[in-house]
């Protein structure tokens, strides 16, 4: 079976970008089950798909992130990995279903959860909101420095990732977008306007665009509800294969998975200092050599 790709809510779990997109598992209301309900389940996925992966935004209410933690723990695996990465609410959804679409290709678990950082760095996300007040996720966004042009009824354009920024939302005022063809999925809150759909996409060359319903942590990430969130995307699979395969595999020096970049996500290892494998290297060439 492929590697289990899991969110901790049904609005995490998009609808499949291609036929080949393996369906999402959701690890709904963790926080509000017993104990043993949510080991069982999660040790029942393991020993059906072998790794599992689990995807969660940083404004997940604390009870739930403690409970992945304690549930990982408590089973003793190192073939869950649990990866927060930093993105608003859709944009972690939208990198749920990319590694959906890559757990259905010939790639290792670990090479799997490594490619999410790596995906990462092509999505273009961010909002329109109605209130920047309680702005306080995106760093180094300067709210008091926009104030002068804060109006009654003004809205705001703002990019958290990959470079933040923010404007005030105008016809002719759009954000910085990616220099490379990607389709736009947008969700749409308690605010009314048509700045992302005639404004933004256009600038950014949206060579699709798809809705959704705004997840419900997104109120809380953006700090109102009043917003539209969208996020662009590579949404073939051909391409997000060939973006992970042309990076050099390595093997954890820990827990012995594929893995790609610096770090293990399943075990979070991270490479040992150079003398450290020079030394490891020339024991086992003795080893080797004197049959010890």
């Amino acid at each position: 079976m492929p590697t289990a790709i899991a969110v901790t809510g049904a609005d995490l779990a998009l609808p499949p970008q291609d036929e080949r997109t393996l369906p999402a598992v959701v690890l709904a209301d963790l926080d509000r089950q017993p104990l043993e309900q949510a080991l069982t389940a999660v040790q029942t996925l393991v020993e059906q798909h072998g790794h599992v992966i689990v995807l969660y935004s940083s404004a997940v209410p604390a009870a739930v992130e403690q409970r992945l933690h304690t549930v990982r723990s408590l089973l003793e695996s190192d073939r869950i990995a649990l990866f927060r990465p930093d993105l608003p609410p859709l944009a972690v959804a939208v990198l749920a279903r990319q590694l959906r679409q890559l757990a259905s290709c010939d790639l290792g678990p670990g090479v799997v959860a490594s490619a999410g950082r790596l995906l990462t760095h092509y999505l273009h996300a961010g909002a329109l909101l109605g209130s920047v007040a309680r702005l306080d996720r995106v760093p180094g966004v300067s709210v008091k420095s926009h104030a002068r042009s804060w109006v009654p009824g003004s809205q705001f354009g703002v990019l958290a990732h990959p470079q933040p920024q923010l404007v005030r939302a105008t016809p002719e005022t759009v954000l910085p977008g990616p220099e490379f063809g990607t389709w736009l999925l947008v969700a749409r809150g308690q605010l009314q306007s048509d700045w992302v759909t005639d404004a933004l996409a256009p600038a950014w060359k949206a060579q699709g665009l798809r809705e959704t319903t705004l997840p419900a942590e997104s109120a809380d990430w953006w700090g109102t509800g009043k917003a539209i969130e969208f996020c662009a995307y590579l949404p073939d699979l051909s391409v997000l294969y060939q973006l992970v395969a042309s990076v050099r595999q390595g093997v954890c020096h820990w827990c012995g998975i594929d893995v790609i970049g610096d770090r293990c996500v399943f075990c979070s290892a991270t490479p040992p200092p150079a003398a450290e494998l020079t030394a490891r290297t020339a024991h086992t060439a003795r080893a080797l050599t004197t049959g010890d």
